[in-house]
């Protein structure tokens, strides 16, 4: 089970095993074995800290205070610009000391909001925000975290930096409108993102001074759909997001974050459906996620930047999800460059057929490290996980992500559990890519069972990998 550092080896028993093979009636039987015993060693003890965490997750309560956007001239034809209405509305709540600034029924056109501090922002239901597509309403340039670097660039739509105590919910929709605006053709050619992309990533690792990372006006990269940036006790909740301009919701430096029964479709490239960055508990539940990239995805930094940052992300809790996105389920990187610790996703279904995606899940479970990006993922426990049609591989970790880019820092993952799952139709179940240099360590699936597999595993780099009441194609493996 240790394979030599420089070969690929397959671990199902006869080498790649035939796609859609039927499940014995000896597998079947264990399909309910699994289901009824848990075993804490093979799981992963980590799994004991959840309760602790899920304790100390607590969304934020706001006074019973309305204050209606329509009483301080918006309009919701569709039409007319109601960017000075909704501020207005959040000042005087924020002032009043807290409450709910409410969006009634109706199609209400916005440019950037700035959440405050105890402000609400309820979206009601049969409510919409439609967000202007012209970049000049989201400016001026506001502090952000651009793939995990950060600069002075476009507003996010919703945006709150410093506050506690924010919240955006209701059963209405966010609309990104993303299609009406520039923001697909900045990034599809890569001739007008490319560059600004490149400048600013050569800020961070040159150390320019944030203060003088200044994009906006005349440049090309897009902004977030929601970011709280900096936040303590903050909540999204209920509500359809659709069409955003890059990730969709995105808490970088928070601490005490809820996100739940969310929609998100997000079908325009690169637009994750959550992003936790540099946050710690951090609850994603109920959430359902159709995405042109990773479903949820946990980072902490780019490079450089990252490291002069270094704040990890940590007890990130993903339950009762659904997840139909064309890279990752629950993903972890590329951005870790300030570490990652004590990832936990249960109970989420992969490609439902009551809620089918644009594209299937590549991989449920998708953890991206490099020695471009340097630090440490220590710690990803995956339980519960059911699902058909995975277009990849179930499990892809690999450390040598856009083949290392080069670098040259010490990056660790360890510690990555999968068990109580049952997934039908897959590559693979396993793609291991570690390094000669910093291995992957401690690789551990129990009490799972896989059918539809077409192909074998590959393994590299990887020590104390370990397989245990694993079923696959009806074959017991280990």
């Amino acid at each position: 089970m240790h394979p030599h550092p420089t070969r690929r080896s397959a671990l199902m028993a006869g080498g790649a095993l035939a796609a859609g093979t039927a499940l014995p009636a000896a597998a079947a039987a264990s399909t309910a074995a699994v289901a009824r015993e848990t075993s804490p060693a093979a799981a992963g003890n980590g799994w004991r800290r959840l309760p602790g965490i899920l304790a100390r997750i607590r969304p934020p309560t706001f006074p019973d205070r309305r204050f209606d956007i329509t009483r301080y001239g918006a309009v919701g034809d569709g039409a007319t610009m109601n960017t000075a209405a909704i501020r207005a509305a959040i000042t005087a709540c924020h002032r009043a000391g807290g409450g709910h600034v409410v969006v009634p029924a109706g199609r209400f056109v916005t440019g950037a909001i700035h959440l405050r501090s105890r402000v609400d922002l309820h979206v009601s239901e049969g409510g919409i925000l439609a967000f202007s597509p012209d970049p000049a309403d989201y400016l001026p340039a506001v502090l952000t975290r651009w793939e995990g670097t950060e600069c002075y660039n476009y507003s996010p739509f919703v945006y709150a930096y410093g506050q506690r105590g924010v919240a955006v919910t209701g059963h209405g929709i966010l609309d990104g409108q993303a299609r009406l605006g520039p923001w697909e053709s900045w990034y599809r050619t890569g001739s007008l993102q490319g560059p600004d992309q490149r400048l600013l990533r050569r800020m961070g690792t040159e150390g320019v001074p944030v203060a003088d990372r200044v994009f906006g006006a005349g440049h090309h990269l897009r902004p977030k759909m929601v970011q709280f940036n900096r936040c303590r006790d903050v909540l999204v909740s209920d509500l359809t997001i659709v069409d955003p301009p890059m990730w969709t919701v995105h808490p970088v430096l928070c601490a005490n974050v809820t996100v739940r029964s969310v929609t998100v479709e997000s079908l325009l490239h690169n637009t994750d459906g959550v992003d936790a960055e540099a946050s710690r508990d951090v609850h994603v539940t109920g959430c359902r996620f159709n995405t042109n990239d990773d479903c949820v995805a946990v980072k902490s930094g780019r490079d450089e930047d990252g490291h002069r940052v270094g704040v990890p992300s940590e007890n990130i809790v993903v339950q009762d999800c659904d997840f139909a996105g064309r890279w990752g389920g629950i993903t972890v990187g590329s951005e870790m460059s300030g570490g990652v610790r004590n990832v936990f996703a249960e109970n989420c279904r992969i490609n439902p057929p009551d809620f089918p995606g644009h594209y299937p899940v590549k991989y449920p479970v998708y953890i991206k490290a490099s020695k471009k990006r340097g630090g440490f993922i220590d710690g990803v426990y995956v339980r519960g996980f059911t699902g058909r049609g995975v277009e990849r591989d179930i499990v892809f970790v690999n450390m040598n992500y856009n083949n290392g880019e080069g670098g040259t820092h010490p990056v660790s993952v360890r510690d990555i559990h999968l068990s109580h799952s049952e997934i039908d139709g897959a590559r693979a179940v396993l793609n291991l890519v570690g390094l000669e240099t910093d291995r992957l360590r401690g690789v551990h699936l129990s009490h799972c069972v896989f059918t539809g597999v077409r192909g074998a595993d590959s393994v590299l780099c990887t020590d104390d990998l370990t397989l245990r009441k694993v079923f696959v194609n009806g074959v017991e493996v280990s």
